[in-house]
């Protein structure tokens, strides 16, 4: 495998007020065409904001973002768009679904987004098939549940056959059967098309789903028994238990 997403020396700081608040501290790391990474962290860790920094929706104050060879940084704003379209999927917590479209046609606008007229009818009925709403995609979204509103935005996600999905916490509202159909999706995804997940998530049962866990705290990558969060599923932490 080869490098495909690389994050060197990434750093950001947000003001609020009259003070500046570092999110992240200087996060170095690479991801392999192919892997399926998770990253975990307690709250307030820039776990999020490394999402928004990957998926090229911010800017870092310094440091880089490298997709497939491409540096983010040397991009402008409708390159760096050009590059999502073709490129990411994404997968966020709040579904972001449009309330006033059927759920066919929230998938579909994936396509239209991209430059890509229709998507694919049989990749378009696997996925649906295997997502379980295959028979709700004329429902809206205030006619679905929770589970099925993420579902198709995984379904909106994965249609257009991205070479990355990026997925912020896509189970965060979600109960355990929703969950796990989400994370074999994810799972699936990764094994069968091939495609690179990187996943935000602050459970670390979820991160279990990944081949490889990233941690994160206070802006930096840290260790597994320095997260409070992870430390007591770690099996170092279960040893003579």
């Amino acid at each position: 495998m080869s490098v495909f997403i690389e994050a060197h020396d990434l750093k950001k700081t947000y003001r609020v007020g009259k003070i500046d608040v570092p999110a992240l501290r200087g996060i170095s790391f690479q991801v392999e065409r192919g892997e399926f990474v998770t990253v975990v962290g307690p709250s307030g860790s820039g776990k999020s904001t490394l999402f928004y920094l990957l998926g090229g929706l911010t800017r870092a104050d310094s440091g880089s973002v490298t997709i497939d060879g491409v540096d983010f940084a040397t991009l402008s704003d409708g390159e760096r768009t050009k590059l999502r379209k073709r490129k990411i999927g994404f997968v966020f917590q709040k579904f972001n679904l449009l309330p006033t479209l059927s759920a066919r046609a929230n998938i579909d606008i994936a396509g239209d987004i991209a430059g890509i007229s229709r998507p694919d009818p049989a990749h378009f009925k696997k996925i649906t098939e295997l997502l379980g709403i295959d028979r709700r995609l004329d429902h809206r979204p205030s006619e679905l549940s929770g589970g099925e509103q993420q579902r198709v935005a995984l379904a909106r996600a994965l249609i257009n056959r991205p070479a990355i999905v990026l997925a912020d916490e896509p189970t965060g509202n979600l109960d355990s059967r929703n969950s796990e159909i989400v994370l074999n999706m994810l799972r699936q995804s990764n094994k069968e098309l091939g495609q690179t997940v990187l996943m935000i998530t602050h459970n670390p049962e979820a991160a279990e789903y990944g081949d490889r866990i990233i941690h994160m705290r206070d802006g930096q990558i840290v260790g597994p028994d320095e997260d409070p969060q992870w430390a007591p599923h770690h099996p170092a932490a279960r040893v003579g238990s």
